[in-house]
């Protein structure tokens, strides 16, 4: 999906939002970049 806006939108994905279906929505909704946060949760996680 191509954007033509000069803003990004950024998202930072943490344990309350990494299943596919929100990942999904939040790409739907017009985010173009995701950033992993690794501070609250585990490597399991």
């Amino acid at each position: 999906m191509k954007r033509n806006r000069k803003a990004k939108i950024l998202a930072t994905l943490g344990p309350s939002s990494s299943s596919p279906e929100v990942i999904e929505a939040l790409f739907n909704e017009g985010c173009d970049v995701f950033r992993l946060n690794f501070s609250h949760g585990s490597i399991e996680d």
